[in-house]
Parts: structure tokens; sequence; C-alpha cells
């Protein structure tokens, strides 16, 4: 029911159906059948968004999503990202890469659904990098590789704990807090205490495939774990785990936590920290400098393009 209660918000935010689709990894037919029986029933997204799954399900139920066969169509798209690079080269096409393609796969896809296949991906692509940066579209997390530490005052112990970076993907606005785990408890408040700081909800949020939102990994419809499915619906927002073969996707996020290792992690290195609630005072207050820095060649900072443009793009709390 996630990804039908997915459709249903995006398209109740406007989407149209073909950026719908892309952003789901659905063929746009599927979107408009969905859309077409819920114009059939003459309810609104609204009204059917507040259904419970057991109705949704009954409702479409007549409309099953595909199923195809994932690990044939894994390797296709595996297949993808070096055909990019080919066809650039004089003298190649598409029915050469397909050849090369058939070698490696006897049972692969024939040329007319290979070369629709790629057409659609390449869509996928351009939609991707056209809309990723639009206010209030999505909030972009990850942990940081490097770690923080603490120190327990009565036995010395130093404790590694982790940290969460939350960006906005158009003004890069962003969140910083250490946890003492990746655990999903500790996520999902982190995540929730971002959306806090932020005063608002973004229409997606984009995790990378972490265990603590992702029960089963994959390219093209992972499995979120309940409780974090749970904490989208009742903020209303879509959850996109990263797609591992789309750089892209990690981008913003990554290059948040390259800055924040610079400008959070340098300047609290040489402090010693007894808490975790005194180790996120000291990054809240690196983080508020962070935030109002200009960004290079211009006249406004992260905060100052939060507060004037993206804020007001955010939906709001519940």
């Amino acid at each position: 029911m996630q990804k039908i209660r997915q459709i249903l918000r995006l398209k109740q935010d406007g989407t149209s159906n073909r950026k719908t689709g892309l952003m789901l990894g659905l063929h746009r037919e599927t979107v408009r059948k969905y859309v077409n029986q819920v114009v059939e029933l003459g309810m609104s997204y609204e009204l059917l968004l507040k259904e419970d799954d057991s109705v949704l399900e009954n409702i479409f139920e007549k409309h099953k999503f595909p199923k195809p066969n994932k690990d044939r169509l894994e390797r296709l798209h595996d297949f993808f990202p070096k055909m990019e690079k080919e066809l650039s080269r004089v003298g190649v096409d598409k029915w050469n890469l397909w050849s090369e393609y058939k070698e490696l796969e006897a049972d692969g896809y024939a040329y007319s659904h290979f070369c629709r296949a790629y057409n659609f991906y390449n869509q996928k692509q351009q939609v991707s990098a056209h809309f990723e940066q639009k206010s209030g579209d999505k909030l972009y997390v990850d942990y940081t590789g490097s770690k923080l530490h603490i120190v327990d005052k009565h036995t010395g112990e130093i404790k590694a704990v982790e940290v969460l970076v939350a960006v906005l993907g158009h003004s890069h606005y962003t969140y910083v807090e250490a946890t003492l785990s990746q655990k999903k408890e500790d996520f999902i408040t982190a995540i929730e205490n971002a959306l806090h700081y932020f005063q608002g909800v973004p229409k997606a949020i984009v995790t990378d495939n972490l265990k603590s939102a992702v029960t089963r990994s994959c390219k093209y419809e992972p499995q979120l774990n309940e409780t974090f499915e749970s904490f989208a619906l009742h903020y209303a927002t879509t959850i996109l785990p990263t797609r591992a073969y789309k750089p892209k996707d990690k981008a913003i996020v990554e290059g948040a936590v390259n800055i924040v290792y610079r400008r959070i992690f340098a300047p609290l290195r040489d402090i010693t920290f007894f808490s975790l609630r005194e180790l996120n005072a000291a990054i809240k207050e690196q983080l508020e400098k962070y935030n109002s820095i200009n960004f290079k060649g211009k006249d406004h900072s992260r905060k100052i393009l939060f507060e004037q443009v993206e804020k007001n793009e955010l939906d709001a709390l519940p």
C-alpha cells in the first residue's frame, strides 16, 4: 500500500503522471490506471489518503503492480551507465550495444524492449536532474562516515556516536544531530527533530539505503521498515530510498557531509563532551554559523535562501 499512498500523495500535490511514474519507478500508464480509478470513484486524493490500508486494498485490488523479473531487469539497468558512455564514441549505436548485451545475457530482452527501457532510463535521469533542486521538494539524509565521541564521566570510556546530516535540496539548509546509534528509533527521532528544525515537511525524504530505513534494498522497489513507513504517513511525506546506481541522488548530502567535517567536526575536535546533550548543543552552535555563511560568490547564505524561499514551500507539520 505504500506505493499507492505515494501515488495519491504526489497526485494530491499536483505532480504529473509522468513525473510520478519516474519518481516511483513506475510506467506512466500504471500511474494513469490508478488515477482513472480515483476519477471513477469520485473521491478526492485527500479523502483516500485518510483510509486504512485494508480499504485502499479493496478499492485498488483490480490494478496490481507488475512484478518484473527483477534479476534480469537489474542486470539490464546495470548495463545502462556503461551504455551512456559508449554511445558518445564514434560509430557506436544502440544496435552495437544491444548485441554486446545479448552476448552477456542469452535470455536478455529483445532489441525493441531494450531501446524502450533505455529511453525510460534516460528520462528518469533527466527528470531527476531537473527537479532535484525544486524548493520544498526533497530532504536528503545520511550518516557521516566519521564519528564524533563522548566520554563516560565515571569510567573514562570513550564512546563513538553517529552523526546524521539532513539537507534540503533547494536551499541546502542543513540539520546535524549526533545519535547513539543508527538503529531505527534513533534514526527516526533525528529525522523528526530535523523536520521541527525546518518547521515544515518536504514532499519527499531521500534516504541512503540505511538498515534503519529500508528492510530490503532494491533499486526498483525498496521495502521500508514499518516504523519509518508509519512515520512517513503521519507526516504526509514520501520516502525515496537512494538508488545505488544513481550517484546524483547522493551528491547533495555527500557534499554537505564533507562541509560538515570542516565546519563542525574540525572546531569540536579538541573538546571533550560528557553527554550527547552537551555534544548536540555544541553542534547546534556550529551549525548556526555554518548555515549563516554566504555561498561562495553569492550574497546570501543557506539560512537566507531557506527563510526567504524554501521555508514557505514546505508543508505544515502535523
